[in-house]
């Protein structure tokens, strides 16, 4: 049996939250498996918090030379992951970006599945070099028609292997995207799932952010369970089974790292939408419940987070070039330090890139409850 104090310390140390490894950026985040990037800082604040070192203008060149790659992916939003992940993890969850983005948009537009299928591949063509959404909504357009261009560009953009091309600073990517074709092999087409895929996405997921149930992994994929446990059966000896805290069944992979509960976890300052906070079924395990509703907003917007022994304490945000940060609950004089410390990094880091970095969310300080908030450095 494991409990929730072991839970917890096993996601902060398979997702480098313990302490920063000394890892290149395609090394850290194979480890991490996939880093959310609705946000372009998302990914480079993500990583601040986990490497050793860590120089922005590194993850620059991995994305620029497309060692790592940012894509519609898990849970059908943006990811940046290695470059070799993308194959499998496009496989996965293959039939729900088929569900979702050839849906009733799609089909409002008067187009099919099929259709999608006998476009897709000239699409990619067409994206064989970088593209801005412009040119390829006006490219769907020649093709289709203005009445239907919109429904079916809104379909095809995150259904088609398409990966985002780098456009700007400070963060890789701008406001408006461009899309370059993915290096992905045979084209996924259909509602199947690759189980091969499949499989590679859940050892992954396990490594990375294990022990999990099959809901745990279904959420983290927006996987159904039937398939993630077929999956989890056909890997029997590859993963072991243990209890949880509530009598339910994990997974996780032999030998896979598991501190004790009492393992010290220094306080950090994550981005928006990190995946420590979306990877799981029960949230709990890092977002205390009274919490969840005050960081994660019903449009799906995720606050940047003070994270203090292991679980959300409060939030963050950027004003006059220093961090505010607002504390749910009582804070220890050395949590404080600890955070101010945090916050001189971070501060020096977003100089050189955006001094208001996530301030079009600032809306969300207002529907905050009273609390103490403090201006970091002290």
């Amino acid at each position: 049996m494991i409990n929730a104090g072991e839970l917890n310390r096993a996601t902060l140390s398979r997702q480098l939250l313990l302490e920063r490894e000394p890892l290149t950026v395609q090394d850290g985040i194979r480890r991490v498996v996939a880093l959310q990037a609705q946000h372009p800082a998302s990914p480079y604040l993500a990583l601040w918090n986990r490497l050793r070192d860590f120089s922005p203008s590194d993850l620059d060149t991995a994305f620029a030379q497309r060692a790592m790659v940012k894509a519609t992916l898990m849970r059908i939003t943006l990811h940046a992951v290695h470059a070799e992940d993308y194959r499998h993890f496009r496989g996965a969850v293959q039939p729900t970006l088929y569900g979702s983005r050839l849906g009733h948009r799609f089909a409002a537009a008067g187009l099919t599945p099929a259709d999608a299928e006998e476009l897709v591949p000239e699409l990619l063509a067409f994206a064989a070099r970088p593209r801005t959404s412009a040119e390829m909504q006006a490219w769907v357009e020649e093709r289709l028609g203005s009445e239907k261009a919109g429904g079916a560009w809104w379909g095809l953009k995150a259904y088609a292997p398409l990966h985002h091309a780098p456009t700007d600073a400070p963060w890789s990517f701008g406001v408006r995207p461009s899309f370059v074709a993915a290096e992905a092999g045979p084209l996924p087409v259909g509602r199947t799932v690759e189980p091969e895929a499949l499989r590679a996405l859940v050892l992954r997921y396990l490594a990375g952010f294990g022990p999990a149930s099959v809901a745990d992994v279904a959420q983290f994929s927006m996987v159904g369970r039937t398939a993630v446990r077929e999956a989890l059966r056909a890997l029997d000896g590859a993963v072991e089974l243990l209890q949880g805290p509530d009598g339910s069944t994990l997974f996780d992979l032999p030998g896979a790292s598991r501190p004790d509960a009492d393992t010290p976890a220094p306080p950090r300052l994550m981005p928006m939408w990190d995946s420590v906070l979306l990877a799981y079924a029960d949230r709990g395990r890092v977002i205390p419940p009274p919490y969840r509703p005050l960081v994660i907003r019903k449009n799906g917007d995720v606050l940047p987070t003070l994270l203090v022994d292991g679980h959300v304490a409060g939030v963050w945000r950027q004003v006059d070039g220093r961090i505010e940060a607002t504390a749910f609950h009582p804070l220890s004089p050395e949590t404080w330090e600890g955070l101010a410390a945090e916050a001189r990094s971070l501060t020096a880091l977003l100089a050189g890139r955006e001094t208001k970095v996530y301030s079009r969310h600032h809306y969300w300080w207002a529907r905050l409850p009273e609390a103490e908030v403090r201006s970091l450095p002290l």
